[in-house]
């Protein structure tokens, strides 16, 4: 019988990628982040993390639910949106098309209209790049990848997350389930890209309710969170409407989920959005 042994809301944000390079402006600035994601990286395979599935907020898509069944994800990857931050990124990766069939098919059985895609040419995009570059680095866990579908309803995803954790216990697997997404995503416009895009969120109402769903969820007040998510994904800009936060809720157990929130990493903007890294603590 599969297990679910690692869970967390992570973030996967450029500007994690450029804060190690040499010589650009952002260097170190998002250092806590980057060790957040990496501890979180060893904890899963000092628990023996078999598979790390993906909720993906920047794999969009307009029809259905998706999901990379691809027994090997290798590819060099530059960021459409962001080539200055993310550019030539390899990757390789061995993937688990048996889970993510299993996912597809219970989620199939719940209504959705979910395909798990065997395609050599479907690369990964950089909501599950970046986070497995400093959580699974040399590929010693298999990675599955979830899409966040635009034209969707907070019940569909609550489904695909129910589906996964029924998938993960059906399984044979030791599985992490990791919400890849910012908290508000609301950015900052084009004519104020300047230092204030990495230094401040977008909106004080936004960073403002960002901080309080911290303090409900490290008081364990998830019911709290949960009656305010569906307005806290459309008012606060939600990135693919929270649909990662959605799922990883749901395959947690939804509002019967009383494990411990650990939050890794101090909240910290960029682009204007809000960002963190947390652990929701399964273990009993």
């Amino acid at each position: 019988m599969g297990q679910l042994v690692l869970a967390a809301k992570v973030s996967h944000v450029p500007s994690l990628m450029l804060s190690e390079a040499e010589g650009s402006p952002l260097k170190s600035a998002r250092a806590g982040a980057v060790r957040a994601l990496r501890e979180l990286g060893r904890r899963a395979r000092d628990r023996r993390v078999s598979t790390f599935v993906v909720f993906d907020t920047h794999w969009l898509s307009n029809f259905g639910y998706h999901i990379n069944a691809n027994p090997h994800h290798q590819g060099s990857f530059t960021s459409h949106e962001a080539p200055q931050m993310i550019q030539d990124l390899r990757y390789d990766l061995p993937g688990d098309t048996a889970l993510a069939e299993a996912i597809a098919k219970q989620a199939g059985e719940a209504g959705l209209n979910v395909i798990a895609h065997k395609v050599a040419s479907l690369g990964l995009e950089y909501g599950t790049i970046v986070p497995m570059h400093y959580m699974n680095p040399d590929g010693w866990a298999k990675v599955v990848s979830v899409a966040s579908p635009l034209f969707t309803s907070l019940e569909e995803s609550r489904l695909l997350g129910e589906a996964t954790r029924r998938a993960i216990e059906g399984s044979g697997e030791r599985v992490a389930v990791i919400a890849s997404g910012s908290l508000s995503h609301r950015l900052w416009p084009n004519k104020q890209l300047g230092p204030e895009a990495w230094t401040s969120v977008a909106s004080e109402f936004n960073r403002q309710v960002d901080l309080r769903v911290l303090e409900l969820w490290q008081q364990r007040r998830y019911r709290e969170f949960i009656d305010m998510l569906p307005d806290y994904a459309v008012k606060c800009n939600g990135e693919g409407g929270m649909a990662d936060t959605i799922m990883l809720f749901a395959a947690l157990g939804w509002d019967g989920f009383h494990g411990a929130a650990e939050q890794l990493c101090d909240y910290f903007p960029s682009s204007g959005s809000g960002q963190v890294n947390v652990e929701f603590h399964v273990d009993g």
